[in-house]
């Protein structure tokens, strides 16, 4: 059957996270129709795209010499068979009829383990080379490197197209944090940090909003994240949860004035703790306890002045810490239990940091920041079905409502 010319579509995520829903088994994410096969469609289709380009030597649309004689020719249709079930393709045709993919060849069928090693491109975020040696153990041909680099420049769209996709206008509480990774630059190997910023939309929902790397953090980087939110269509932040890197709060006050900050009392325990001698630590916790778990923020208050006057003199940069930070580590007290519980900490991201050290744990550096990225996307990707909606969520935002009435919309109360 034949499928009329048209340029191919965007990555379509929606197709993806809607059967990302359905997902209750690893069956479900690997079987035919899940979530796995649907990635897999949309990335073979574009590499067919690739490899037809590379064929006729000139972009879609150009008015080329290489147009005059030769030309794209529509899509026919083809059903393959894959270790997931039946998959349908739109294959491109020129009209001399002379393109052959070596991808998919005339009349041959995908190996059982194809899928798994083409998604394990992706989240590998392999160089060109490694891309180039894997396709010729699929199919024993040589690939030029001009294909390899076009087709890893179009699966590089779809971490575009996620990256600048259009977000909520409001969003009652994000949460940022860093994680760190090895990167090879200019010959050398350096660390870098990919930041991560999470949301919570007025359903409760939670979802991830975009990943950024970085060599170095401060308020210019993160006023660039923030403006970036804005672009996307973000008009409010209630609450931001952030760790203590620097520059934070102001960023955020310059893109979003009214939102809330809270820092991260786990990050500033953990610095705290750096400045005690490891026999005393159990003791400073406990006093510390006092403070982070006070019912009130007047009580919270008295108790860091006990555990200043204690401290000062044994570990004076344990208690400064708090000191300096104290605005924006005792935002928590103005909100009720069900709200403290949740913004009180970045373990939010934490955990799918966690996640990520999983995937990534075989990997002791990568060749680029495009690289990573595309690894942390797909993992994204991967793990959006075990984001749950927040426990409690009715709960939480009849008090948001009350705190924050003429914010927040009132189709969603």
């Amino acid at each position: 059957m034949e499928i009329q010319s048209q340029e191919f579509a965007p990555f379509d995520l929606s197709k993806v996270q809607e059967k990302l829903k359905h997902v209750k088994s690893l069956e479900d994410l690997t079987g035919p129709g899940g979530p796995m096969q649907e990635l897999m469609k949309q990335a073979v289709e574009r590499i067919l795209k690739a490899e037809q380009e590379d064929h006729l030597g000139y972009e879609p649309y150009q008015k080329t010499e290489q147009a005059k004689s030769n030309s794209r020719n529509g899509y026919s249709k083809k059903t393959v068979k894959t270790s997931s079930g039946p998959m349908e393709l739109k294959i491109p045709r020129d009209r001399k009829g002379t393109f052959e993919p070596k991808l998919i060849e005339k009349y041959q069928t995908f190996d059982p383990d194809l899928e798994k090693k083409i998604i394990g491109m992706y989240s590998r975020g392999m160089s060109t080379r490694d891309i180039q040696s894997q396709l010729e153990e699929f199919y024993c041909t040589e690939v030029s490197p001009t294909l390899i680099s076009t087709i890893t420049d179009k699966v590089l769209e779809g971490v575009k197209e996620w990256q600048s996709r259009p977000l909520n206008d409001v969003y009652p509480v994000l949460f940022m944090d860093a994680i760190h990774y090895k990167i090879r630059q200019d010959g050398k190997v350096i660390t870098k940090a990919a930041y991560t910023c999470m949301g919570i939309n007025l359903d409760g929902k939670v979802d991830v909003l975009g990943l950024w790397i970085a060599e170095a953090e401060g308020a210019h980087f993160w006023l660039s994240v923030m403006s970036e939110l804005k672009l996307r269509g973000v008009k409010d932040v209630l609450i931001a949860c952030v760790d203590g890197l620097k520059g934070f709060p102001e960023a955020i006050a310059t893109v979003f004035p009214k939102a809330q900050v809270q820092l991260c009392i786990v990050h500033q325990i953990r610095n705290s703790l750096r400045y005690v001698p490891y026999k005393k630590q159990p003791e400073f916790i406990a006093d510390l306890k006092q403070v982070y778990r006070a019912p009130s923020l007047d009580v919270a208050e008295a108790e860091l002045d006990q555990l200043e006057d204690k401290w000062k003199a044994r570990a004076p940069f344990a208690v400064a810490g708090w000191r300096t930070n104290w605005i924006n580590l005792s935002t928590y007290f103005a909100y009720p239990p069900p709200i403290r519980k949740m913004i009180y900490t970045t373990n939010a991201v934490e955990a799918l940091h966690r996640q990520f050290r999983k995937v990534t744990k075989t990997k002791g550096s990568f060749p680029t920041d495009d690289a990573l990225k595309k690894m942390l996307y797909l993992a994204t990707l991967d793990l959006k079905a075990s984001f749950h909606s927040k426990q409690g969520w009715p709960e939480v935002l009849g008090h948001l409502r009350i705190i924050f009435e003429d914010r927040i919309p009132q189709i969603v109360i």
